[in-house]
């Protein structure tokens, strides 16, 4: 059956998109039918509109809740298990401790929209969509996700140019970031990228290997 196949294929607490589920000869109108059915009798969860989970058990009387960032990865940063887009701006600086900020929204950059600028809602919250410079894969997701923040550090770091560049420069190491991979995309950016990474000794900290 239908909800044999969810739980086999999806598990608990996992994002179901309901546009994406398909069972056998049943016809798209018949699986969102059952979809809804499986709700009204509490083995689905709604999450937002097409967008659906198996809840676990839970001690509290509302039951499991589905994460919001793990709605946000399969909606936009993966795309049949491949790596297509990555968190940016005041989220990415929070994440790597130069803001203390908490953004009011989610920013990303996908390959999920052609538009440079496009607001959404995800359960009420706002996530704000950019193209990518080009187009994101596995292996270079890391090293334009930190141009992108080394373009505008100077627009979200609280720290020190120095406290700032030690950072930065901690990160690369952690996430075995090279000059080298760095490279194939700085035409892409305008000077500014540059002057930032001087300003805090940033260039001086790459790897040329």
């Amino acid at each position: 059956m239908l909800y044999d196949s969810l739980l086999r294929d999806y598990g608990a607490n996992k994002p179901i998109f309901v546009s994406q589920v398909a069972y056998g000869s049943m016809t798209k109108n018949n699986i969102r039918q059952k979809i809804m059915n499986y709700t009204a009798r509490g083995k689905l969860k709604k999450y937002d509109t097409g967008i659906y989970y198996i809840p676990s058990r839970s001690i509290f009387k509302s039951g499991s809740q589905l994460s919001q960032n793990d709605v946000i990865e399969s909606k936009y940063l993966f795309s049949q298990n491949k790596r297509c887009g990555y968190m940016t701006g005041i989220n990415f600086a929070n994440a790597i401790g130069i803001t203390s900020q908490v953004p009011a929204s989610t920013e990303l950059v996908t390959n999920k929209t052609s538009k440079d600028y496009r607001e959404t809602y995800l359960a009420s919250e706002k996530i704000i969509l950019r193209k990518p410079r080009v187009e994101i894969t596995e292996k270079n997701y890391k090293a334009l996700q930190l141009l992108d923040l080394l373009k505008d550090i100077d627009l979200y770091s609280e720290l020190s140019e120095a406290e700032a560049g030690k950072k930065i420069k901690s990160y690369m190491a952690k996430n075995t970031i090279t000059f080298a991979s760095l490279k194939p995309y700085l035409s892409l950016y305008p000077d500014k990228l540059f002057r930032n990474m001087y300003a805090m000794g940033v260039l001086n900290g790459f790897s040329a290997q």
